[in-house]
């Protein structure tokens, strides 16, 4: 068998066995209708404004810098990070600590009608401490944090794609007024 031949049928092997573990690429969202062009705005911006831009953009919408008329907005109003003490030693150090990430969101199509209520997402990961390796710890935090942000975008975007398949119920009419006689 030749060398190419032998890469080609790695490669086959390789995706066939990702197949069928349940392993898939992640694909851009399908956004809600009258998302084609977007106005972004996150608090305290940072790489979660980066990684939600790249990803709308990717999902075939423009995201604009001014809102207006025919334009969607996607609203982050809340964009935090937290770390907490898990677990302390015998000696009084802290030696699991976990990274929360809190985000609260809504969308509004261009119409001005909500394609998303305000929700709130909190995620969180846990990890060791080791006071012999402190700028290791750091380096573990700011990992966590892009990974974080990473599993964010993805969950507004999926909460964005469940708008379009599932649109929000018309306001019901109002009942009429009794009659009085």
């Amino acid at each position: 068998m030749s060398p190419n031949a032998l890469r080609v049928a790695l490669v086959v092997a390789a995706t066939a066995l990702l197949g069928a573990c349940g392993f898939h690429l992640r694909q851009s969202a399908a956004l809600p209708q009258g998302m084609d062009k977007v106005h972004l705005t996150v608090v305290g911006g940072g790489r979660l404004e980066r990684e939600l831009t790249r990803a709308i953009e990717n999902s075939n919408a423009t995201v604009v810098d001014k809102p207006g008329a025919g334009i969607a907005e996607l609203a982050v109003t809340s964009n935090t990070f937290r770390t907490d003490s898990l677990t302390v030693s015998g000696t009084a150090r802290v030696t699991e600590y976990a990274v929360r990430y809190h985000v609260e969101f809504n969308a509004k199509g261009p119409d001005g009608n909500l394609l998303v209520a305000p929700q709130q997402v909190d995620m969180s990961r846990e990890f060791s401490y080791d006071a012999t390796n402190t700028i290791g710890t750091s380096a573990q935090t700011d990992e966590i944090q892009r990974s974080l942000i990473n599993d964010m975008v993805q969950s507004i975007l999926f909460r964005l794609q469940a708008a379009r398949n599932h649109p929000p119920a018309a306001e019901p009419a109002p009942a009429p007024a009794p009659s009085a006689q």
